[in-house]
């Protein structure tokens, strides 16, 4: 038996875990070795896709031991057994939401995920930064040719116009499709239903977590829905505004190991 039995922390990948310098530091790996060696549940819920953050694994050796939360509540996966346990995608028809979108705003950019490649539109700087930063390669072509289904899009440009996009979208398709920001540069899209809160409360479901001892700590937007569910809701000092109106606990900035300041939270808990 350890102190931590029947605890489950999700952690936010990037500008939470992962820190301004690209990297998992040291103190966070050692604070989330500690949680699982005294039977506590670890994982991440993430933007990145499985072809984007599969490698991230093995470069930071990021101990996780349980389903991981992926493209944005898109996918749950299972890296113990190798599978998807959840796998959900946008209708076939968002080809056409998309073409509609950009034929109104001429200066949106995005990348469609399928499978394991990225298409992309209209790419711009935004759009090449990100895609270095999560590494792989993409394919430029035309909307129409893009092959469906997709996992999630990725609407790209600066924060005011991709608002007015996220009003228009949700106008339009709102009843289809989940529009929330990870940043104030990407507006992620996916399958109604399918966000952080939903996928992490099915994890949590599937390893029978009672939901007082759920703890989730996330930076942005497309957090919340995760940070609702948290027993406390846990945020880095660089979070978004909109999280720290939400209401979420502060702890230091991600350069200083916000993971394991939480951590030693529960410890104290617990």
């Amino acid at each position: 038996m350890g102190k931590f039995d029947g605890v489950l922390f999700f952690a936010d990948y990037d500008d939470t875990l992962y820190n301004t310098a690209h990297a998992v530091s040291p103190e966070n790996r050692a604070a989330i070795r500690y949680l699982i060696e005294n039977g506590g549940y670890f994982s991440v819920a993430t933007g990145r896709a499985h072809r984007t953050f599969t490698p991230q694994i093995k470069k930071e050796d990021i101990p996780i031991n349980a389903p991981v939360v992926l493209s944005n509540g898109a996918a749950i996966y299972d890296y113990a057994s190798n599978r998807y346990l959840l796998d959900s995608c946008l209708d076939r028809d968002a080809p056409q939401w998309l073409a509609r979108l950009c034929g109104e705003f001429p200066g949106l950019a995005f990348e469609a995920y399928h499978g394991e490649d990225i298409y992309v539109h209209n790419p711009n700087r935004i759009t090449q930064d990100h895609l270095a930063k999560v590494g792989g390669s993409q394919i430029l072509c035309p909307i129409a040719d893009m092959p469906t289904p997709w996992s999630k899009a990725i609407l790209q440009q600066q924060e005011p116009y991709l608002k007015e996009v996220q009003t228009r979208l949700l106008a339009l398709y709102g009843d289809r499709c989940e529009a929330i920001f990870s940043n104030r540069y990407y507006l992620e899209v996916t399958a109604k239903g399918c966000h952080k809160g939903a996928t992490v409360a099915r994890v949590a479901q599937l390893l029978y977590i009672d939901p007082k001892h759920l703890y989730c700590i996330g930076d942005n937007q497309n957090d919340i829905p995760m940070l609702a569910l948290s027993a406390i809701p846990f945020a880095p000092a660089n979070c978004s505004q909109p999280v720290k109106d939400w209401g979420a606990r502060l702890l230091g900035h991600c350069d200083d190991h916000a993971v394991a300041q939480a951590i030693e939270i529960l410890d104290t808990i617990y």
